[in-house]
């Protein structure tokens, strides 16, 4: 039996106590990058916590990798969505995030009740969402959904890494880095980049 650490978050718990269950975390990664996919993920977790649950980016990639193997163990049902560079430039970044997070909700195999979201703007989900700002500090479901999200991108871009090795998207993960900038200077855009985000860069395409 797995051991009960700390209890779910008092959101959480609020929520359990309205009859409001299953409940999912959504929360996405990748709104900034000049290249590279926005990722969201959403997560139904049973009412057990496991250890060094946080924020994505307060962990180390190597304990990230360990809790994501956790949480998919664990987890009552997961689902990603995933809007690519194109559709980022034709809908902007903020339409394809909350696309995103609605595509999660939607491929999760147990419709929530409700789903609690990261941030101040709430998808058109199936269910009742609920924002939280900073929700992935503030809740250990929205924590679980970065935890997945950011692994899920990371990997993504280290495949895109090995197809665009100029780029460096194995350390930069797409980000707007001085080596990234010099790299679309010289070699151009490649279609895994964002040309909304690359006007002041761009040269030419792949």
């Amino acid at each position: 039996m797995r051991k009960i650490i700390t209890a779910p978050t008092d959101i959480e718990d609020n929520l359990y106590a309205q009859g409001l269950s299953p409940v999912a975390g959504v929360d996405e990664v990748g709104r900034g990058p000049l290249a590279g996919p926005v990722v969201a993920c959403a997560i139904i977790l049973p009412k057990i916590e496991i250890a060094g649950i946080n924020d994505s980016k307060k962990i180390s990639a190597k304990r990230r990798e360990e809790l994501a193997a956790q949480l998919k163990e664990v987890a009552v049902s997961y689902a990603f969505g995933i809007i690519q560079p194109e559709e980022i430039d034709r809908i902007n970044i903020l339409q394809a995030t909350l696309k995103a997070m609605a595509e999660a909700v939607a491929g999760l195999e147990i419709a929530p009740k409700i789903a609690l979201v990261d941030g101040i703007s709430a998808p058109d989900c199936i269910c009742p969402v609920r924002c939280v700002k900073n929700g992935d500090s503030a809740s250990r479901i929205i924590a679980a959904a970065s935890i997945l999200a950011k692994v899920m991108r990371d990997n993504m871009m280290q495949d895109l890494h090995r197809r665009y090795p100029e780029y460096a998207w194995d350390t930069n993960k797409g980000y707007g880095t001085a080596a990234h900038i010099e790299a679309i200077r010289r070699h151009g855009l490649t279609p895994a980049h964002r040309r909304s985000f690359c006007k002041s860069h761009e040269t030419n395409r792949l």
